[in-house]
Formats: structure tokens, C-alpha cells, sequence
């Protein structure tokens, strides 16, 4: 597409498809993560997933600071780069993660007790949180690609401390379930 043709596009416009794109997606995840009947695999085996999950995710969040630090410098070519990588890595991510839960259904926290409520907590702000990235991201690019630039900053503030959370907590909640994983096998069970 143009860049003439982009110019046309609406701000109205932009929003009602960053809108429908962002219900379509949520709603597609949440079926997948709570209604889809889970048939089974078909003996397909993932369960490598979710440390490609956490490392896609911890590069996500470097990138964003790498990002972040490089718009502080005014490095703007550089800082456009590395931010359009961390969207690629969480773009990535969210599909490993889909796949993943598409064969493999949930993963439940198999530890008790105050790290089983922290996990809880951890993960129910990672995902609360997680909802606003592809509409900000999207709207973020949305302004900056259209070099309103004022607007593009008032959307980060606010987009950038959120990402940055959800790509960090996604590398925590992993650690926290092969912690308590690990912790589950290796304890001795009860008679």
C-alpha cells in the first residue's frame, strides 16, 4: 500500500479495524483457552513450547528497553527497528503460544500456599494487561507511522510499562511452574 493511501485512511477507520482485530483475537484465545473440547493431541508432543514461550518473550522485553533507551538517545531509526522486532517476537510468541495450548490445553500451577497466590496474582495481572498490547502496539504504529509524533509519545507512556510487565511476568510465570513443577515431582508421596 502507498504511503498516499495510508494518509487516507481515517483515524476512525484505523480504530474500528484495530477494534475488530483485537475482539476477533481475544476471542479467538479465549475459546481456545476456555471452551475449545480438547480431543487430544493427536501424539504430538510440545511441551518445549513454553520455554520458547519465555525466551520469546524475555527477548521481547529487552528489545522493548533496548527501544526504549534508543528513543531517549533520539536514536529513532534504531529505536524503530528494535521496537518493530520486540512486536515481531511477541507476534511469534503469541502464535507458539496458541499452538501450543491448541494441543496441550492449560497447564495448572501445581504448588499451594503463598507462591501458589502470588503465581495466581502474577498470572492474573499478565493476563488483564496483556489484552491492551496488540491495540496499543497497533496504535502506537498507527501514530508513528503517520508521524504524529505527540500522540504517538502519550500512547507509550502509557503502552510501553504495560508490555514491558507482560513480557516479564510471561518469562516469571514459567519459572514460577517449572519451579513448582520440579518441586511437585521430586516431592515424596504420601502413603
Amino acid at each position: 500500500m502507498r504511503a498516499g493511501a495510508i494518509e487516507r485512511i481515517s483515524d476512525r477507520s484505523f480504530f474500528v479495524f484495530n477494534a475488530i482485530l483485537s475482539v476477533l483475537a481475544l476471542s479467538f484465545i479465549g475459546w481456545i483457552l476456555l471452551l475449545r473440547d480438547r480431543a487430544g493431541s493427536g501424539g504430538v508432543d510440545l511441551r518445549f513450547l513454553p520455554a520458547v514461550n519465555a525466551a520469546l518473550n524475555g527477548t521481547a522485553a529487552v528489545l522493548l528497553a533496548a527501544g526504549w533507551a534508543a528513543a531517549r538517545r533520539r536514536s529513532l531509526r534504531l529505536h524503530k527497528r528494535l521496537v518493530v522486532a520486540a512486536f515481531a517476537a511477541s507476534t511469534v510468541f503469541l502464535v507458539s503460544y496458541l499452538v501450543y495450548h491448541w494441543v496441550h490445553g492449560d497447564t495448572k500451577y501445581p504448588g499451594q500456599g503463598p507462591l501458589r497466590t502470588f503465581y495466581l496474582a502474577v498470572l492474573a495481572s499478565h493476563v488483564l494487561l496483556s489484552t491492551v498490547v496488540v491495540p496499543g502496539a497497533l496504535t502506537a504504529f498507527w501514530f508513528a507511522w503517520r508521524r504524529e509524533f505527540a500522540r504517538h509519545k502519550k500512547v507509550t507512556r502509557v503502552l510501553m510499562p504495560i508490555w514491558l510487565y507482560v513480557s516479564v511476568t510471561g518469562v516469571l510465570i514459567w519459572w514460577l511452574l517449572r519451579a513448582a513443577t520440579a518441586a511437585a515431582v521430586a516431592a515424596p508421596s504420601l502413603p
